[in-house]
This record gives structure tokens, sequence and C-alpha cells, in this order.
């Protein structure tokens, strides 16, 4: 799988490429974001690595504008900044992930492979299933016409299984895709956003529970 880092600082920029190129990744490089923006013209990216402040601008600004114009390609914000409001900046203007300096850069590779996995080949930018409408590119969801506000956890578990709509997808399975490797799937975290997701999502219930397992989409909600 490819990964774009765009970082600034030179020796964290080599730190973060040798990592991922360990682990398996086809990584690419810039500095800035005309460079990011040259190769994300290209395209065939599962994931892209921003550092948020670069030599020519923020690139939540540039994220943004992307996700305005449909491009759904994960993306994890790099930054110091590490108020509640900046982490809110990052996620509302497009960003999945959002990791602070100082970090470890086998947790990154974590969170890397995570958002790689999740976005899938060929996966469309927008779900269907009954009247739930989940917009990938805009993180927008809607039911009925209503637009729901999901966190961002929330709106991973409905995407994944938006995805496999028909089949019963289990807690590990949404522990290793919405949340990485280094959970622990015993944990009740999965039940605790399921739970909160259907609060939002209101009645009639759209996400059983199948005892012992997992969730599936209700199939009385498709009709």
């Amino acid at each position: 799988m490819r990964v774009l880092v765009v970082e600034d600082d030179e020796d964290l920029r080599a730190a973060v490429c040798a990592e991922l190129s360990s682990a398996g990744f086809e990584v690419t490089r810039s500095p800035d974001i005309a460079g990011a923006d040259a190769a994300l013209r290209e395209g065939g990216f599962a994931c892209v690595v921003f550092d948020r402040m670069l030599p020519d601008g923020d690139a939540i600004s540039y994220v943004h504008g992307r996700r305005l114009a449909g491009d759904g390609v994960p993306v994890l914000f790099l930054t110091a900044r590490d108020s509640v409001a900046d982490r809110i900046a990052g996620f509302d203007h497009g960003g999945d992930d959002y990791l602070v300096k100082p970090f470890s850069v086998a947790e990154l590779t974590a969170r890397v492979r995570t958002l790689s996995r999740r976005a899938g080949a060929g996966r469309p930018s927008v779900l269907r299933y009954a009247d739930v409408v989940l917009d990938c590119a805009r993180r927008e969801t809607r039911r009925g016409g209503a637009l729901l506000t999901l966190s961002n956890k929330e709106f991973a578990v409905l995407e994944y299984l938006l995805v496999h709509q028909g089949q019963t997808v289990t807690r590990t399975e949404l522990i290793e895709h919405c949340w990485g490797e280094d959970e622990d799937p015993q944990s009740n975290v999965v039940d605790s956003v399921v739970k909160r997701l259907r609060r939002k999502l209101r009645e009639p219930g759209l996400i059983d529970a199948v005892h012992g397992t997992g969730f599936r989409l209700a199939e009385g909600a498709r009709s």
C-alpha cells in the first residue's frame, strides 16, 4: 500500500518514512503542500500523513478543500497543537486521525495501517442503507434527510457496518478496523460506541446485536 508523508522537518520525515517502509508500505515523501498536491494528483494512496503547519500553509485548509472536491483518502494529522479545539478543527476539516508531537513512530505506523485498511480498495464515497446516507468524503451522516452529529468512532463503526451489509461484524473486527491493533478486543468499548450510535440514529432501530458475536444491520430497516 502507498502512503504519502508530508513533513517539513527533515529528520522527523526520514524517521517516519523509514518506519513505514520497514512495515511494508511504499512511501512517497514531500516537505510541503505543493509537493503533496503534485503527488496526490497521481492518486493511488491508501493514506496521507500531514504535518499541520507546513512552509506553504496550514494543511487542514488544503485537506478541507480536497474533501469538498470529493477526495476520501484517509488523512492523519501530525501537530504540536494539543488543545481540544485544535483536535476538533482537524476532524472538522476532514482529518481521520490526529497525533500530537512528540509521538512514537511505532504508534504512527499502527494508526496508518488501520486507516489504510479502513480505506479499502474501490470503496464508494457514499454508502446507503434504508434511509441512512453516509458521505465518506464529507464525513456527513443523514437519516431521513436529517444531518446527524457523530463522533469519529461512531462514524467509523457505522461506515464499517454499511460496507459489510448483510454480514455479522464481530467486536474484534470493529476494534481492529476502527480503533487499531493495540486495543483490547474483550473490552466493552465497542458496545459503548454502538449504544450511543443507536441512540443518535433513533427509531426504527438500524443495528441489531448478534448474541455472543457482534452486530449487523437490521434486515427490517431495509424496507
